[in-house]
């Protein structure tokens, strides 16, 4: 039998209090939940900058001023690929990529799945391709960044501790690539060739292909002047002297305004022509080799490894800000002259203490003890030299050991050599800007707990804590209840 529906009912239900009391409610609680979608989407939108505080130790998310200036002064389109599978995203390195793109409307993050595009990354490079790296694109310029380029393990301190530490170098890689891209004139920095001059140490050229700076050897002994586009010059350990020619080269093309890096090593054969050019700059190099008498001033056990005081310059203040050292082995001492003329300077960048003594016998010494007759007084183990010239300001950094550059000395000052080489050029191209943003350190602090104190806070956290919040509720509702 159907019943009738009382429709006076229901339209009086929907007039009710109790009605409008809850579709008031409903239409609170749509507006709160409209207003909260809202400013989701809002604060979504604002840039990574503004909304995530970087609370690490090592600044792992921040950006340095050289990479805000960078990206700031972006005029073309810079379009950064995120090579990566789809769920298999590096959550550090998702981060980072925000707060780039956050800084320019010219830069943008794409990610590409090389399960969904294969054959995307071949278009720019024939690397081997790995999952989470990246491929910086501007117009017809590109750079493929390897994922084990991002994150760096340094095995230095493995053979003593048994632990090794890994660095995150998402920012200096990404720098650096966006500087290449975007940048056609890249410096271009000659290596001297012809004086069986020693082979420049892996890590340096791959640190100047990083900094942007294009290596090309230069021979100059058929009398040829340097190149015009030569933005500076390495002579690297020679062996042997230069010809009159060369010397002449060299020197006109420093006197124009050219740069020069030299690294000299302790050797027996004489160099008169090198040693005529740097007369010339108001420098030479003092006979036999330099040793440490202060302890605190050399590598225990070895006082012919030096750690010079590392004094300011442009090309050593990240140094000095930092608080790292210098390590020189087997280094010769320059000395400067008292008479030099106007315009040009000569600042000591690395010196020894008082204590230290110059042993003229070289490698036939016999004795590393301070003996009569061994020159003593502060030594300078590197100078920079500058002259206001017409064709704009001679640059001269001479450093008097390779042997500093080698892969373990440079991994005993956690690197600092190889950035004081590559600082010098950088100075030197005049993109100081662009001198080195150093790697960041994820190793994981723990904090340790005696196991008395683990105790404690554990009866504390589990037993006290809990019991305290019951003993309170019964205490409310007992005095709810008497009244």
């Amino acid at each position: 039998m159907k019943r009738n529906i009382p429709w006076s009912g229901v339209k009086h239900s929907f007039r009710s209090r109790a009605f409008r009391a809850g579709g008031y409610s409903l239409a609170a609680a749509a507006i709160v939940i409209a207003i909260a979608v809202a400013l989701n989407l809002m604060v979504n939108a604002l840039p990574a900058s503004w909304t995530k505080v970087d609370l690490t130790d090592t600044g792992l998310y921040s950006l340095s001023s050289q990479t805000e200036q960078l990206t700031a002064a972006l005029e073309e389109d810079v379009t950064v690929y995120w090579i990566v599978q789809s769920g298999s995203e590096d959550s550090t390195l998702g981060q980072l990529l925000e707060r780039y793109e956050s800084l320019s409307k010219h830069l943008k993050v794409v990610e590409k799945d090389p399960v969904v595009y294969p054959n995307f990354a071949q278009q720019y490079t024939d690397a081997t391709l790995y999952n989470n790296s990246l491929i910086v694109v501007c117009g017809d310029r590109s750079r493929y960044i390897s994922y084990y380029d991002i994150y760096t393990t340094d095995y230095s301190a493995y053979y003593t501790t048994g632990t090794a530490s890994t660095q995150f170098a998402g920012e200096s890689e990404l720098t650096s690539a966006i500087d290449y891209v975007t940048n056609e004139d890249l410096p271009v920095v000659y290596t001297l060739t012809g004086h069986g001059e020693s082979t420049l140490p892996t890590e340096l050229t791959q640190g100047a292909e990083e900094e942007n700076l294009l290596l090309e050897e230069l021979s100059l002994v058929n009398g040829e002047a340097v190149p015009e586009d030569a933005d500076a010059i390495i002579l690297y350990s020679p062996k042997r002297d230069l010809s009159s020619e060369e010397k002449d080269a060299l020197l006109t093309y420093l006197q124009g305004g050219g740069k020069l890096l030299l690294v000299t090593d302790y050797i027996d054969a004489e160099m008169p022509n090198l040693a005529e050019l740097m007369a010339y700059y108001g420098t030479a190099l003092m006979d036999g080799i330099v040793l440490e008498g202060d302890s605190s001033r050399h590598m225990q056990g070895y006082n012919y490894y030096l750690l010079p005081e590392i004094n300011s310059h442009d090309v050593t203040q990240p140094l000095v800000d930092g608080g790292y050292y210098i390590l020189m082995p087997i280094a010769q001492g320059i000395t400067v002259s008292d008479e030099l003329r106007d315009g040009l300077t000569v600042t000591q960048l690395l010196t020894t203490s008082s204590s230290a003594y110059a042993k003229a016998d070289g490698y036939n010494i016999t004795t590393f003890d301070k003996e009569e007759g061994d020159a003593d007084c502060p030594f300078a183990l590197g100078v920079a030299i500058t002259e206001e010239v017409e064709g704009g300001q001679t640059g001269i950094v001479w450093l008097t050991t390779s042997y500093m550059f080698d892969s373990d000395n440079n991994l005993r000052v956690a690197g600092a050599n190889n950035d004081l080489f590559l600082n010098t050029l950088d100075w030197m191209c005049q993109r100081e800007s662009a001198i080195s943003i150093r790697a960041k350190d994820l190793s994981t602090e723990y904090l340790t707990v005696p196991s008395s104190s683990a105790s404690t806070w554990s009866l504390i956290l589990v037993a006290v804590v809990p019991l305290a919040f019951l003993v309170g509720g019964a205490v409310v509702t007992i005095r709810r209840r008497r009244r």
